[in-house]
């Protein structure tokens, strides 16, 4: 006999799963929400969230705004004018406190919507029991709770690499990025992907050396190629070292585990390289270990993904899963638009989650946005496009502000007019994208964006002039 009965219970608590959790009580489910994050709030209940909200998204985009404006200090300021007097340092654990303050409050806020919307928090790691006349049965902690649907939404943790031990001290993954007591003078980084770029450029911003090993002999290879060629020359001028078509070899860590020596071999040979910090980011692996899924069954793929169908259900009856423990991109805003998808099917309603208008986002400066199909893509798929590219360089805003890296590029269907994709490096990039996405998700033309009236002077009328130019009839370029 379970201890306690719900409609719905969700397993983990990310923006996947407390979002899932909260749509569902707002539909009249009885819902519960079960999460064993370690990391614990300061009453020493585990911390909602996941990843994104403790240790990914919203940790990394504070430390990206206060270097941000560390570098703009020492290198903007003065052509606007501003005279800054004496050195300009940083202070690390204050930087790092600062953050942590943020996280605590939206992981609390989360807390106070469970209470608003009436889903029981229950702290523990859910597991499979089996099934009851009640529902599926699942062990939290030290009871057993039964419901009649449960969603699966577990996240991803850090992917590791053998023979390379991280212990978030001396190499790290995404957790010990974000904790770095001080600037170290030289960052190697293994991967150059959203995390191993967003976090070496807020300790390139610091003042650290990073030299940037990646596998690929491409950079940013899920992009445009004509932002991946742009973002890498900027990456370089800014001072990061990138070396691509790398073998990463033996790594060791020195005995005194102040340094690190990584050896590798690249189109130049076998090198070495020491470094103060090391940061693996080379992806990351679906967390359905501890699910104890096959006592009941529950379908899981050779990678370790639970196997779901375009509505999220897997292959029992009542059973769901969402966000980073199923097929698709790891993004937090995909899990969360699962979620509510989820919810709303359960609620018999007519849930949608559009995959191909889920924007991807990379927080560097310049910023890195795109949604829909690359013009890599277009031609390897045989479809026929136009494309409309227009530089930074001619807005006014971007001029005014001193930033013009960069440009918008849209793709549109060469017989119907029709937006396949559009991309973005420079400022704002991940507010621009949004205009892309809602005009994509209802099916418009670039026709369509062209002719809409965009406000002067803004970012955005880069947008504008990028539609225009699909049709080769840009105005201020």
């Amino acid at each position: 006999m379970a201890d306690k009965q719900f409609d719905v219970l969700v397993i983990g608590g990310g923006p996947g799963g407390y979002v899932a959790a909260i749509r569902a009580a707002q539909l009249g489910f009885k819902t519960a929400c079960a999460e064993s994050n370690p990391y614990a709030d300061p009453k020493g209940e585990p911390r909602l969230g996941g990843t994104c909200l403790n240790v990914g998204c919203i940790p990394s985009k504070a430390l990206l705004h206060t270097s941000h404006l560390f570098e703009e200090t020492q290198h903007a300021f003065a052509a606007q004018g501003i005279k800054v007097k004496g050195d300009v340092s940083i202070d690390v654990p204050t930087m790092i406190a600062r953050k942590a303050k943020v996280v605590d409050q939206l992981t609390s806020g989360i807390k106070g919507l469970f209470k608003k919307n009436k889903v029981t928090f229950l702290a523990g790691h859910g597991s499979f029991v089996g099934k009851g006349e009640g529902g599926w049965q699942v062990k939290v902690g030290e009871e057993t709770v039964e419901a009649k649907q449960v969603i699966v939404a577990t996240g991803s943790t850090a992917r590791h690499l053998p023979g390379i031990p991280v212990d978030n001290t001396l190499v790290c993954d995404n957790i010990g990025a974000l904790e770095l007591s001080e600037v170290p003078k030289r960052l190697g980084l293994i991967g150059s992907g959203v995390i191993g770029l967003e976090m070496g450029s807020v300790w390139r911003r610091l003042g650290a050396e990073v030299t940037i090993l990646e596998a690929m002999d491409s950079f940013l290879g899920a992009a445009d190629q004509d932002v991946a060629k742009e973002a890498q020359k900027v990456f370089v001028k800014q001072g990061m070292d990138v070396k691509l078509g790398v073998k990463v070899g033996k790594v060791t860590p020195a005995k005194n585990k102040k340094s690190v020596t990584v050896e590798y071999e690249d189109k130049d040979g076998a090198s070495k390289a020491v470094f103060d910090k090391l940061i693996v980011s080379v992806g990351r692996v679906p967390n359905t270990a501890g699910l104890n899924a096959e006592a009941v069954g529950l379908k899981i793929d050779e990678r370790g993904f639970v196997v779901v169908d375009d509505h999220c259900k897997s292959n029992l009856d009542g059973v769901w899963a969402v966000g980073d423990v199923v097929r698709g991109p790891m993004l937090a805003h995909k899990a969360m638009e699962e979620g509510v998808m989820v919810a709303e099917l359960m609620a018999g309603q007519a849930g949608h989650c559009n995959f191909d208008t889920v924007p991807w986002v990379i927080y560097t400066s310049p910023e890195i946005a795109w949604v829909g199909k690359t013009e890599q893509q277009l031609k390897a798929d045989g479809i026929e496009y136009r494309t409309g590219k227009i530089p930074f360089l001619a807005n006014g805003r971007a001029l005014g502000t001193g930033d013009t890296t960069g440009f918008v590029k849209m793709l549109a269907c060469a017989k119907t007019d029709r937006i396949l994709g559009v991309h973005i490096i420079g400022a704002n990039a991940s507010e621009l994208i949004g205009e892309a996405v809602v005009t994509m998700e209802f099916g418009g033309a670039s026709e369509d964006l062209a002719r809409i009236c965009h406000a002067h002077p803004t970012l955005s009328e880069v947008v504008h002039e990028a539609a225009l130019a699909v049709d080769k009839r840009p105005l201020h370029f």
